[in-house]
């Protein structure tokens, strides 16, 4: 632990500028700072010493013996500041070029691409070198536990699950919808779907650890249905593309983002059908590991993108 008599880096670099200049005056010039600033900073350097640093004559200002050892001294903590400026500004500069995201699939394939072409607008709208994005989709679990361990430091999820050890931010909400086939019983029905029929009925679902099938879980014990009621899913799929396909081919119903069926929805290979009792709504998240923001510069950026858009 440095002592209390350590001086500040520009305290020490004033000092030096003394030595090189010839003049207290012309080195807070240099420094950015008035003459009278100058002179106050190497009195408040001199309190902090104990000793006299700087002699002052109509001709200038010199050194002291005192002074040219502290000089001496400051001059290899000043380089060493240099060095670690400069390595900074290197890690900023990579992290401004390279961004690592990990999303859940929704996200990833809805709305994720959308956001990153709003940010390299925003980039070279402004004249900056557009942001790299590496990109992990998985499902919400392992988003966070990517986050966590720090593999990459901003994540995106959609399940009520919600870490307590990490940063969260919602960036919006999403809807899901009970989706079935065109063959279905329920594609004709007329009356909506409760959420006690929901639970007692296999679906086609995503994983464990998915932020789709966590949240449809959570709803249904929101809506006064105990856990050992819901009824195991009839098959699991790892995407969601395999589960809208299971659901076409009549394999069973399913809940799925809104955003992941409207093409299916719009072009006749699904059908959706209403509920009554369970609001099939969810939020979606940016995650983060430490500060009360997302790390600044493009990861920040693309948590406003994600809010606004």
């Amino acid at each position: 632990m440095l002592g209390p008599h350590v001086p500040d880096l520009f305290a020490l670099q004033l000092l030096a500028m003394v030595s090189e200049e010839g003049s207290l005056s012309s080195a807070g010039a240099r420094l950015g700072i008035s003459q009278q600033a100058a002179s106050a900073r190497m009195r408040s350097l001199e309190a902090q010493v104990g000793a006299i640093l700087v002699t002052r004559s109509a001709r200038g200002s010199s050194l002291t013996a005192a002074g040219v050892v502290i000089t001496g001294w400051a001059t290899e903590v000043i380089a060493a500041a240099e060095r670690l400026d400069a390595g900074i500004a290197s890690i900023r500069s990579e992290t401004l070029r390279q961004l690592d995201v990990a999303a859940s699939l929704t996200i990833a394939e809805y709305l994720l691409p959308r956001w990153l072409v709003a940010l390299r607008n925003r980039q070279e709208a402004a004249g900056h070198v557009a942001t790299q994005v590496g990109l992990t989709a998985t499902n919400s679990d392992n988003v966070i536990e990517l986050v966590r361990s720090g593999s990459v430091p901003l994540g995106f999820i959609e399940t009520s699950a919600l870490p307590a050890d990490l940063r969260v931010k919602a960036i919006g909400f999403d809807e899901l919808q009970l989706a079935v086939s065109l063959e279905h019983p329920w594609s004709r029905r007329r009356t909506p779907v409760t959420a006690q029929e929901l639970a007692r009925t296999p679906l086609v679902t995503r994983e464990p650890g998915s932020g789709t099938r966590q949240t449809l879980e959570q709803l249904l014990i929101a809506s006064g249905i105990a856990n050992s009621r819901i009824s195991p899913p009839r098959v699991e799929l790892s995407s969601t593309a395999a589960v809208r396909t299971a659901i076409a081919a009549g394999t069973a119903p399913g809940v799925l983002s809104s955003l992941a069926i409207a093409d299916d929805l719009a072009l006749g290979r699904l059908a959706m059908v209403a509920t009554t009792g369970i609001p099939l709504r969810r939020q979606l998240s940016a995650v983060w590991s430490n500060g009360a923001h997302p790390p600044h510069g493009p990861a920040q950026d693309l948590v406003a993108i994600a809010m606004r858009l």
